[in-house]
C-alpha cells in the first residue's frame, strides 16, 4: 500500500513538472490552474490503474499449486467507471495439492482455501466439503469432521465445483 501511495504521488508530481515545463516553454500562457489539474488527473489515473491491475498481479504472483476458484467484482457509486467495467476486488484461491479425500465420510474433501482482498492480508482456512450433501465447513484449529459447522452451498459453486469436480 505504501509503494502504491508513492506511485501515486510520485505520478502526480511528474504531470506536474511536465505540464510547468510546458507552460515555462510557451512562456507562462497557459492558465495557472493547468498544474494542479494535471497533478489531480495523472493521480486519479494511477489509482484506477492500480485497481484494475492489483488481480493480475496478485495472480501472477500465486505460488505454484494455488489456483484460483473464483473471483468477485467490484462496483462502487464513488467509483463511476466500474459500472461500466467492473474490477476484481477479492478472489479465493485452491491449494490444489492439499485437496484430499475424508475417510471418515463418503464423498467428503478437504482443502485449504485462501482468501485475497484488496487491502487485507491473504488468508488461509483449511475447509472440508460435503460433495453428495453441497455443503461445506471451515475448519477451525482443533476442530474435526464430527464437530464442523456445515454450511449449505450451491452444487454450481465455483469453489465447490474445482473440489468436487465438474461431474
Amino acid at each position: 500500500m505504501l509503494f502504491e501511495l508513492v506511485g501515486t504521488a510520485v505520478a502526480g508530481l511528474a504531470a506536474a513538472g511536465l505540464m510547468w515545463a510546458l507552460n515555462r516553454g510557451l512562456g507562462g500562457r497557459l492558465p495557472r490552474w493547468l498544474i494542479p489539474a494535471a497533478a489531480g488527473l495523472a493521480m486519479l489515473a494511477a489509482t484506477i490503474s492500480s485497481e484494475y491491475n492489483w488481480y493480475d498481479r496478485t495472480r501472477s504472483n500465486l505460488p505454484e499449486g494455488l489456483e484460483v476458484a473464483q473471483t468477485v467484482q467490484n462496483r462502487a457509486f464513488f467509483r463511476p467507471w466500474t459500472y461500466v467495467h467492473p474490477f476484481v476486488h477479492r478472489f479465493v484461491a485452491v491449494d490444489v495439492p492439499t485437496i484430499k479425500t475424508v475417510d471418515a465420510a463418503k464423498g467428503v474433501q478437504s482443502a485449504d482455501l485462501y482468501f485475497f482482498s484488496r487491502w487485507q492480508a491473504p488468508q488461509g482456512v483449511p475447509v472440508l466439503f460435503d460433495c453428495v450433501g453441497h455443503r461445506q465447513a471451515p475448519l477451525h484449529a482443533g476442530q474435526g469432521f464430527e464437530t464442523a459447522q456445515w454450511a449449505d452451498v450451491a452444487a454450481d459453486t465455483p469453489v465447490m465445483k474445482r473440489i468436487c469436480g465438474d461431474d
